[in-house]
Order: structure tokens, then C-alpha cells, then sequence
């Protein structure tokens, strides 16, 4: 990839970040707004767990996208499983609707691998617009990390041209902020020597990947 399309991902990363970071931060400006002009107590207690929410949800997002797509310079070459364990929790705390069954055989995982996982959950999610399930699950096996994240629903929602992001078959002229992030994970598995693949169904959602384990993975 050359440099001005290593600029324009990364463009469409930051873009992608900040739509998400929107709501939230937005949420956090106007419960300030209410709260310098409320004086009845109990609304103001009303407005100060909203803000509280608010400020929780902020947090965890920009602990996810650093970690999902950025450097994560904190984090050695290995990251202890609980680390992205943690933020996916944190990312349907508020979606009651949505459980979570893990499958995680590994103590640590590699920072490409953790990548990837991440992308994949926040894809599930995405996907399960009526609630459901989310079936998470990586283990070591063979000298490669084997990933698997299945999104089980009433209804399941998943554009196609991210599927093809994913897989490598998406044109880069066609990139937007909405597929950039699928694009890159598929990036880092290439360069790996690993690579993605997805099926949707009527009700289910599989995203897999296989990543070799080695020396110098970039990450």
C-alpha cells in the first residue's frame, strides 16, 4: 500500500472514530448545558447520572478504538485475553438484548490477533440490530491463532461491500469510513500471512480468521 493510500485509511479510520465518538461526547455538551441551567435537585441528579453514563460510554469506546485501531503503545506484543474481553463487555453494557458466550482458550493473544478479535465483535454487533447472541471464541492451534465470532439473531444486517472488505475483494477506490476498518484488519492479516472470511445467513453471522503465529507479526 503506498503512502497516499496509507493517508487515506487512515483518514477514513480517524472519520470513522469520530461519527462514533459523536454521540456520546455530544450527549456529554448538552447534559452541561442543562445542568448550568437547572436548579430543581432532583433533576440535577437526573442529569448528572446521564453525564456519568455518557462520560462511561466516551471512555470505553476510545479504550476499544485504541486498542482496535490504534498503535496501543501500553500493550506489549502479547495482550492478556482480558483486555479485549473487557471492552467488548463494555460495548453492549447497554445493549440488554445482547449476550455473550466466550470461548477464549488463551491466556494472551498477540496484538494483531486482539485487532482483529475486536473488529469482528464491534461487526457482530453492529449486526444484531434485534438483539441476540454473540458467540466469541480464539484458541492457538497448529502454530496459528484460530478466531471465530458468531452474531446469532432475529434479524441480522451486514453490508456486503464490508464482507468484501474483509476478504480483499473490495476495489480500494470503493473504501469508505464504513469499510475501512474491515479493510485494515484484512491488511493486517495479509501481511501476517493469515487471512478473513465471512458468512451471513438468514439468522447467523460467522466471521473467522486464521493468523499465523511468529516471530515479528505485525501489529
Amino acid at each position: 500500500m503506498d503512502d497516499r493510500q496509507s493517508i487515506d485509511l487512515a483518514a477514513m479510520l480517524c472519520s470513522r472514530l469520530c461519527h462514533d465518538m459523536l454521540s456520546p461526547v455530544g450527549a456529554l455538551s448538552n447534559g452541561l448545558e442543562l445542568l448550568a441551567m437547572e436548579t430543581d435537585p432532583e433533576m440535577r441528579a437526573n442529569v448528572m447520572e446521564l453525564l456519568e453514563q455518557s462520560a462511561l460510554i466516551s471512555t470505553n469506546k476510545l479504550k476499544f478504538f485504541r486498542l482496535a485501531f490504534g498503535a496501543a503503545g501500553g500493550f506489549g506484543e502479547q495482550v492478556e485475553i482480558t483486555e479485549p474481553k473487557t471492552l467488548i463487555e463494555a460495548l453492549v453494557a447497554d445493549k440488554p438484548s445482547v449476550s455473550i458466550n466466550w470461548a477464549l482458550a488463551e491466556r494472551t493473544l498477540a496484538k494483531p490477533a486482539v485487532k482483529v478479535l475486536l473488529n469482528f465483535a464491534q461487526l457482530a454487533i453492529d449486526a444484531l440490530v434485534r438483539g441476540g447472541t454473540l458467540d466469541i471464541g480464539a484458541e492457538v492451534r497448529d502454530g496459528a491463532c484460530e478466531i471465530v465470532v458468531r452474531a446469532a439473531g432475529p434479524k441480522i444486517a451486514f453490508d456486503e461491500t464490508i464482507g468484501k472488505a474483509l476478504d480483499g475483494s473490495l476495489d480500494r477506490s470503493d473504501l469508505t469510513s464504513r469499510t475501512a476498518a474491515a479493510h485494515m484488519i484484512h491488511l493486517l492479516a495479509s501481511e501476517n500471512g493469515g487471512g478473513l472470511q465471512y458468512h451471513k445467513g438468514a439468522d447467523a453471522l460467522v466471521l473467522g480468521a486464521v493468523l499465523p503465529q511468529g516471530e515479528g507479526m505485525i501489529g
